[in-house]
C-alpha cells in the first residue's frame, strides 16, 4: 500500500471530481493521502476533504509564491490552525527564486515563521525549495540550531550536495514523478541513494504526472507509477518499497494514525 505524502486535493483538475480522485487513488493501492494547503483561504477546504475520509490528512500553510499576500500570517496563526485534529504538518512553505513570485526577503520571514511554528507543535516541516538551495540550507541550518524541528524536502529536484546537508540535518526526502522524466538524470543518481530509513514517495498533483501519464492531469493513484520506478532504479521490490515509504510517512507525521 502507498502513501502519496504531498498532493492538491482542491486544485482545478481534481477538485472538480475529488471523490472519484479519492476512490481511483483507493483502487491504485493509495492507503492515504496528504492533502497540502498553500494559502489561507484554503484552510477550512483542505481540513474539510480531510474529514471525509479516514485517510486524507491536511497541512497548514503558506506556499513562498503567496508570501507577500499573507504577511501578517505569523506563527501564532499557524500554531494556532494546528489544533485541528486532521492537521498533520506545517507547509508547504520554503523559497523559490525561480519565479520570484514573492519579495525574497519576505520568503525569508514567513519560511521562519513557519520553521518556528514546526518547532513549537512538533509538526513536521514542508520544505519547497527551487533555486534558492543556498538560502534554504542556510535557514534550515540557522533555525536548527535554535531548537531542533522534523521536516521534508518535497518534491526534490535539488543537487546532490543539497540533498546531504537536509539528511545531516535529519530532514526525509520525497520524491515525486520527475523522477521518471527522461531528463532527470541526476536526481534519479540522487533518489538511488536516499536512505530507504528518509525517503517519502508524492505525486504533487495536479502537477507533474509521472510516465506513463504525462500531459494528463495528475492524480495521487499514480503515486504507484513513481513507486515502480523508484524501486526499479533502487534495486528493490515495490512491495519493499511501498511498505518502507509508508512506514516513514507515518513515522514522520506522527499525528496521522493508518485508516
Amino acid at each position: 500500500m502507498f502513501v502519496d505524502s504531498h498532493c492538491h486535493l482542491n486544485y482545478k483538475g481534481l477538485i472538480e471530481e475529488q471523490d472519484e480522485v479519492i476512490a481511483r487513488a483507493c483502487a491504485a493501492g493509495v492507503s492515504a493521502m496528504l492533502n497540502i494547503s498553500t494559502r489561507k483561504r484554503e484552510w477550512a477546504d483542505i481540513i474539510q476533504t480531510a474529514e471525509k475520509a479516514p485517510n486524507i490528512w491536511a497541512s497548514i500553510g503558506i506556499h513562498p509564491h503567496e508570501a507577500d499576500t499573507h504577511i501578517d500570517v505569523d506563527t501564532a496563526q499557524l500554531v494556532a490552525a494546528t489544533t485541528h485534529p486532521k492537521v498533520v504538518a506545517i507547509g508547504e512553505t520554503g523559497l523559490d527564486y525561480y519565479y520570484d513570485h514573492s519579495d525574497r526577503e519576505q520568503q525569508k520571514s514567513g519560511f521562519r515563521a513557519h520553521i518556528a511554528a514546526a518547532r513549537e507543535t512538533g509538526l513536521p516541516l514542508i520544505v519547497h525549495t527551487r533555486d534558492a538551495e543556498a538560502d534554504t540550507a542556510e535557514i534550515l541550518r540557522d533555525e536548527m540550531g535554535k531548537g531542533a524541528y522534523p521536516g521534508v524536502i518535497h518534491c526534490f529536484t535539488a543537487s546532490a550536495e543539497f540533498a546531504d546537508i537536509a539528511l545531516e540535518l535529519g530532514f526525509f526526502i520525497s520524491i515525486s514523478g520527475i523522477v521518471t522524466f527522461k531528463n532527470a538524470a541526476d536526481l534519479r543518481a540522487t533518489a538511488e541513494r536516499i536512505p530507504e530509513e528518509r525517503l517519502l514517495i508524492e505525486t504533487d498533483s495536479p502537477f507533474l504526472a509521472p510516465v506513463p501519464h504525462r500531459g494528463k492531469s495528475c492524480e495521487p493513484a499514480f503515486v504507484a507509477d513513481t513507486a515502480r520506478f523508484l524501486a526499479e532504479i533502487r534495486g528493490v521490490s515495490v512491495e519493499h518499497l511501498a511498505a518502507r515509504t509508508t512506514e516513514n510517512f507515518y513515522r514522520l507525521f506522527s499525528k496521522a494514525k493508518p485508516a
